[in-house]
């Protein structure tokens, strides 16, 4: 059984401020997280996982400060206002929630019923049985493939922090070693593992961080939403 409150404490590097900690707090506690205290800002870190929001604003990911069973808290790059109905993705698990606040940057989201904690932080499967996996956005964007001295451009389908999937490509790149470069991204060095209908999943050889990945989604989704507005 887990106790009502969970915390987590890691030391930060010796060269950062010593008194700060990087925390994760999880509560079973029904109520939503509120906003952290002014005075606090600068000691609260994000640590405890991504997860993917679906709203009417568009897909992205959201990194959470502090969860109970009946909401959370998370930091949002770009937040659907108050009352708005969404979706938040836990290892392919899709919960509807709304938005009860939103702060600078941070939002907080009410579940429409109470989360099994215990279920989630062990680890354990669903009872549906399908595997979790890292959240995926569907990005809808071009990309540049580099295999050898081949070179592909493909459209990319989704795309996590850890990996994406492209297409059209051949077959004979499986194992290989690859670069990707996507309009706005830094090149990313990977390694195709599987292959499927002239499609492929990419892992990368190192992550993107949250922060390079958010904001990179955060411009697409802001210059979709000036686009709109321009259509007559």
């Amino acid at each position: 059984m887990f106790h009502s409150l969970i915390r987590r404490q890691l030391r930060r590097p010796a060269e950062a401020d010593a008194a700060a900690f990087d925390s994760t707090t999880v509560s079973l506690s029904l109520a939503v997280p509120r906003p952290p205290e002014r005075r606090t800002d600068n000691r609260l870190l994000p640590t405890l996982r991504v997860a993917k929001l679906d709203s009417p604003v568009g897909e992205q990911l959201i990194r959470i400060r502090n969860m109970s069973a009946g909401g959370l808290m998370a930091d949002c790059t770009r937040c659907p206002p108050v009352g708005t109905e969404v979706k938040v993705e836990f290892n392919n698990q899709k919960i509807p929630a709304s938005v009860v606040w939103i702060r600078e940057g941070l939002i907080g989201l009410k579940f429409d019923q109470s989360l099994d904690l215990g279920e989630l932080l062990a680890g354990r499967k669903p009872r549906h049985g399908f595997r979790p996996r890292p959240p995926r956005l569907e990005v809808g964007c071009s990309a540049t493939v580099k295999i050898g001295k081949l070179y592909y451009k493909v459209d990319v389908h989704d795309m996590s922090l850890g990996g994406m999937k492209v297409g059209p490509i051949d077959d004979y790149c499986i194992g290989a070693k690859v670069v990707v470069v996507v309009e706005s991204l830094r090149p990313i060095k990977g390694e195709v593992r599987w292959y499927s209908d002239r499609r492929a999943g990419i892992v990368f050889e190192r992550e993107l961080s949250f922060e390079e990945l958010a904001e990179w989604v955060g411009k697409r989704l802001e210059l979709a939403s000036l686009k709109a507005s321009y259509r007559p």
